[in-house]
């Protein structure tokens, strides 16, 4: 497998490379705006914005090895702008009526579940957060693939999560 530098190099110099970047990191874009909860349309122009965004900035890239981390910090980036686009739409479809809803008290239960979950994991790390994220919408990512996308070592990948997965469960049993 070619390294990022030499794939961008044959890139630059007119031969094939791209299809090489793409394919080493679709899955790794494609789970940052699902990790936003992005709709599928959004997801999509997220994922080609961000691709186009790295045609652009190509030739300045001044660290090819961390591409993955360039790759999920730009889709990050492109998902927050979108969210805060969407947060000025109304949908008409919160107006439609709904057939069947849920008895009270199941969704008294799962919003306080919801609730306990997202507020203990905004108390964790970023780097956690982040991890976690990644491995909840992307679970088909490689180790390495995870590692190089959060500037960590593959060997730390494992035990971190761990860790960050124990706290997150501490956490949330203490918000009962």
């Amino acid at each position: 497998m070619e390294s990022n530098t030499e794939v961008l190099v044959a890139w630059r110099s007119g031969l094939s490379g791209w299809d090489a970047l793409v394919d080493r990191y679709s899955r790794l874009v494609w789970s940052v705006p699902r990790s936003f909860r992005l709709s599928p349309s959004d997801a999509a122009d997220v994922y080609q914005c961000t691709w186009l965004c790295l045609a652009e900035h190509l030739t300045r890239l001044r660290a090819p090895e961390h591409l993955g981390s360039w790759l999920v910090r730009t889709a990050s980036r492109q998902s927050i702008a979108v969210l805060r686009a969407r947060g000025r739409e109304v949908s008409y479809d919160l107006w439609e009526p709904v057939s069947v809803l849920p008895p009270p008290d199941e969704v008294a239960i799962t919003n306080d579940r919801q609730r306990r979950l997202w507020a203990a994991l905004t108390t964790l790390t970023e780097r956690c957060q982040r991890l976690l994220r990644i491995a909840a919408h992307s679970p088909e990512l490689s180790y390495a693939q995870v590692a190089d996308a959060l500037g960590m070592k593959v060997g730390s990948v494992g035990s971190t999560r761990r860790r960050c997965l124990s706290d997150l469960r501490r956490k949330v049993e203490g918000l009962r």
